[in-house]
């Protein structure tokens, strides 16, 4: 069963902060803010926060690309793995050409 989520009123947050962000921190959990009963905010981790973020953004690269689709937009599959063989290949011909250790050295990394 999931955790209840933690719910505190605004004049909590101004007493305690410092400890309901180190909650968060260590939690991993949003805290919701109530002020006159009513929620009015949410404290997420920075770490939270920017997960979310990095979702949202694939998530809106993914209607673009949906529209781009609708609308005739954008390459061929096979087109662009084509491609992507060739610059792979390429990248593989110049790290056969360079000094062998050069080469050793390039492939570690």
């Amino acid at each position: 069963m999931p955790n209840a989520p933690k719910i505190i009123p605004i004049s909590d947050l101004r007493q305690n902060a410092s400890d309901v962000l180190k909650g968060v921190s260590s939690s991993g959990e949003p805290v919701f803010i109530t002020q006159r009963g009513r929620a009015a905010a949410v404290i997420v981790s920075m770490e939270a926060y920017e997960h979310s973020q990095h979702e949202l953004d694939i998530l809106r690269l993914l209607a673009r690309g949906e529209k781009e689709i609708e609308a005739g937009i954008g390459y061929d599959l096979h087109d662009v793995l084509k491609e992507g063989e060739r610059l792979l290949e390429g990248a593989n011909t110049r790290k056969s050409s360079l000094h062998p250790r050069l080469a050793a050295s390039s492939l570690k990394q």
